[in-house]
């Protein structure tokens, strides 16, 4: 009787989300993508089933000391993966569908996404040799719009505009309403290299009084500028390269095949030939980059065939004749004008007559690795060009507040969510969705707050979910409050002391104690510091009863106190090292 009674209370103590499979009601929750940029992975629930929306890669902490990738840990709903009923990509960027590689093998539920991001997809997953079958795993749907029958959801797509190619909102429907969930978008009606937002489903879907709730992109919300169209930006390269006396590079992201484009068009009108750094190591590597992203873009009638070159085939030219596409404008460790800056590419070296142009903003996080490019070039004697002296250098993928204007004129929701954006963009979008576009409700939450949602109800957080991130470091995944990352930083804030104690089997020392350290005597010429942990380590083992010698816990302790003595005397109260204690048995 027990049993049953405790099986029951455990029952009825579930959110009713949980337990009935008849609720009226639809969810959503982000686990990763509100109140920062980057790591968009969105979850839609209704009647027990599981639509996830993007499954992407977020930007690393600098301060955990480590790591390739970061990206949502999925530990909560791989409970539920039996009941997911799918992937839907929004568009082809990494912080949208880049950790798919490492999430998709936990769930093995179909991809659905458009043909771009499904190229870039089976690439990646061919160089990391995954069980994977892409006939059957990426279900591809046309890019000009398609309706998904992924039961208990429907879900619309329709094309808006990006800085990427074939980018989608998304209508999700549901008999608890539909939810407008945009992905990244912008109004840029001077697309140079396919259709504009289709405005009219636009209007029809925003005019609905059926529409619950619009989860919607909200990176740079604050901007107050109009838009910068691509276009733009290639008359802005077109005289930078007509007045450059050398070789011109252009660093941007190498998806934007629309930017690529434009790069081509510019150059030719300043008469120069245009073509795209490609690697240094010509051997197939397990990755998409530059040169894959050019190949699907002549595949698919982005880029022309013979528009776009490669550095090889120019690179006898005259410098004045030369304009090269390169990555690099994030200051990335591995990426081409990096290299270029540090003398690693044999076959290109960087010269004082050339000009370098940053076509791009600075994603959060990456300023001091950008700061570090535009100063070295600076000291090589290199012009440069930046969105911070040029206008008009780079069109942004996300709105502003002129869009976001024009949008919510459009849009009007019950419901606001504003999503993907540090929280006050998100706020600022929340607002401009109930003064323009009417909304009543507006809901700015944290990742792992589920919301719950009905037609004609106010919305409510129903239950929260702990959230957090997963760090890849080669092969190995760790958590963010993983022990190995907290020893880091504390390491690289405070430094570390190595003891090793010669002891026998009842723990009384025999010898001298090795000490050593990181990042707190390494320059103690005179050994000061050394020899003083050693004197009040050996002092306080010596004071250690027989019986609390015995066990090695008391004999840590009293290295680490003994150690803390002598460190913060000499560098202060406030330094906390990292100390780590070895045992050698004699």
């Amino acid at each position: 009787m027990v049993k049953v009674r405790e099986k029951v209370k455990q029952i009825a103590d579930k959110p009713a989300h949980e337990s009935d499979k008849n609720d009226s009601k639809m969810y959503f929750m982000a686990l990763g993508g509100l109140e920062h940029v980057g790591q968009n992975m969105y979850v839609y629930k209704y009647r027990g089933k599981y639509l996830i929306v993007d499954c992407g890669m977020g930007f690393l902490e600098e301060e955990i000391g480590a790591g390739d990738v970061q990206y949502c840990d999925t530990t909560w709903l791989e409970k539920h993966k039996k009941d997911v009923v799918g992937f839907v990509m929004t568009h082809g960027h990494e912080d949208h569908i880049g950790a798919l590689k490492f999430i998709w093998p936990k769930f093995r539920k179909p991809i659905y996404c458009t043909r771009f991001p499904a190229e870039i997809l089976r690439r990646t997953f061919a160089g990391l040799e995954m069980d994977f079958n892409p006939k059957k795993d990426i279900i591809e749907f046309d890019h000009h719009g398609a309706r998904l029958d992924l039961a208990p959801f429907t879900v619309e797509t329709f094309h808006v505009s990006h800085s990427v190619p074939e980018a989608q909102m998304l209508i999700i429907s549901t008999p608890a309403g539909k939810v407008l969930h945009t992905g990244d978008w912008t109004f840029n009606d001077d697309n140079p290299i396919e259709d504009p937002t289709d405005f009219a489903r636009l209007r029809e879907i925003g005019s609905d009084p059926k529409l619950l709730a619009c989860v919607c992109d909200s990176t740079s919300a604050s901007r107050q500028t109009v838009q910068t169209t691509e276009v733009q930006v290639r008359d802005t390269l077109t005289e930078i390269m007509k007045k450059a006396p050398g070789r011109v590079f252009v660093t941007g992201y190498s998806r934007s095949l629309a930017r690529m484009k434009m790069f081509a068009q510019a150059a030719y009108s300043a008469g120069r030939i245009p073509a795209i750094k490609e690697r240094s190591n010509q051997n197939p590597v397990p990755y998409v980059g530059l040169p894959e992203f050019r190949e699907i873009g002549i595949d698919y009638g982005y880029v022309g065939k013979d528009e776009l070159y490669i550095h090889n085939d120019i690179k006898d030219l005259p410098a004045e004749k030369q304009a090269i596409f390169l990555t690099g404008s994030q200051g990335e460790k591995f990426a081409m004008l990096t290299r270029l800056c540090a003398g690693q590419v044999k076959e290109l070296k960087l010269m004082p007559t050339d000009t370098v142009v940053f076509s791009a903003i600075i994603i959060p996080g990456r300023e001091q690795d950008v700061s570090t490019l535009y100063n070295k070039l600076a000291r090589m004697g290199i012009k440069t060009y930046t969105i911070f002296d040029t206008d008009h250098l780079h069109a942004s993928g996300h709105a502003g507040r002129p869009e976001f204007e024009r949008f919510y004129d459009i849009v009007h929701p019950q419901v606001s969510i504003p999503m993907h954006g540090d929280y006050i963009n998100e706020m600022l979008n929340g607002k401009m969705a109930m003064e323009r576009g009417g909304a009543k409700h507006m809901m700015v939450v944290h990742n792992g707050e589920m919301i719950a949602l009905k037609d004609g109800e106010a919305p409510y957080v129903c239950e929260t979910i702990e959230t957090s991130f997963v760090v890849m470091e080669g092969e190995t995944e760790r958590s963010a409050d993983d022990q190995v990352y907290k020893n880091r930083r504390k390491i690289a804030s405070n430094g570390a002391v190595f003891v090793t104690l010669p002891v026998d089997k009842r723990g009384f020392l025999k010898g001298t104690p090795e000490v050593s350290s990181v990042g707190i005597f390494e320059s103690d010429d005179t050994g000061f510091m050394k020899r003083q942990i050693q004197i009040e380590v050996t002092k306080a083992i010596d004071g250690l009863t027989k019986t609390e010698r015995k066990d090695r816990n008391n004999l840590t302790r009293a290295v680490q106190v003994a150690s803390n003595k002598v460190v913060r005397a000499s560098l202060g109260a406030d330094k906390k090292p990292q100390y780590s204690v070895h045992f050698i048995q004699k």
